[in-house]
């Protein structure tokens, strides 16, 4: 980006979906961390509204307003950067699992944020497959709808393995690094005790010495 940056960073949990609104001034970048498995389709919703600090009330949009969104891999690998409207859904296909930043910012070159006013973002973040449409509900034919539904269903139970798979993945990182911790300060202690007991034997035969030189003993 050309623009300053100031941001902040959200981490969400695990979920299937995360809806969140933050709000955002001009030439600022607001991004969210989120830990996704590999080979995950990931669905962003979000919505412009301007905000108006003193009276607390919406405005009414400015024309050209828009959104720049950028997501990042894990390897910092760009999956996603277009510029959408005031409101709009995106897509992006995870190739790897860890965690994926996705930022948000206003093309402020375009439109002019007024003096106590800033720009609320209603953010709305689907980890896996996508729900199924509500039409779905008011259809004729429910064959279409039973079947809609079980692919639906058979699409989730995908997603929640590759979650687990990832998780373990995880779980298996963090005690290969809980064992080289525990390896690493019982070496430490031990080359500690070594250092204290050669410093008490050095310390004796220093004592010993000179009591021998003051024939003292």
């Amino acid at each position: 980006m050309k623009y300053p940056v100031t941001g902040f960073l959200f981490t969400l949990s695990w979920s299937l979906a995360s809806s969140l609104y933050f709000h955002q001034g001009e030439k600022e970048e607001k991004c969210i961390i989120e830990d996704i498995p590999g080979d995950t389709l990931v669905t962003g919703h979000y919505k412009i509204q301007s905000w108006d600090l003193a009276t607390r009330d919406f405005l009414p949009s400015a024309p050209g307003l828009g959104m720049f969104v950028n997501v990042k891999g894990p390897d910092g690998q760009v999956l996603l950067h277009k510029l959408y409207g005031p409101e709009s859904r995106f897509t992006f296909h995870s190739h790897s699992q860890g965690e994926h930043h996705i930022c948000l910012m206003s093309n402020s070159t375009k439109i002019a944020v007024f003096a106590g006013t800033k720009l609320r973002i209603n953010l709305d973040i689907q980890v896996g497959e996508q729900p199924i449409d509500e039409a779905l509900d008011q259809t004729k034919d429910k064959m279409n709808e039973v079947k809609a539904r079980i692919l639906h269903l058979v699409n989730q139970m995908q997603y929640i393995s590759k979650q687990q798979t990832y998780q373990r993945s995880r779980e298996e990182e963090f005690r290969e690094m809980s064992e080289e911790t525990n390896s690493n300060v019982l070496w430490w202690a031990i080359i500690q005790t070594i250092i204290l007991l050669s410093m008490g034997a050095w310390q004796m035969r220093h004592m010993k010495n000179f009591l021998i030189a003051k024939k003292l003993v």
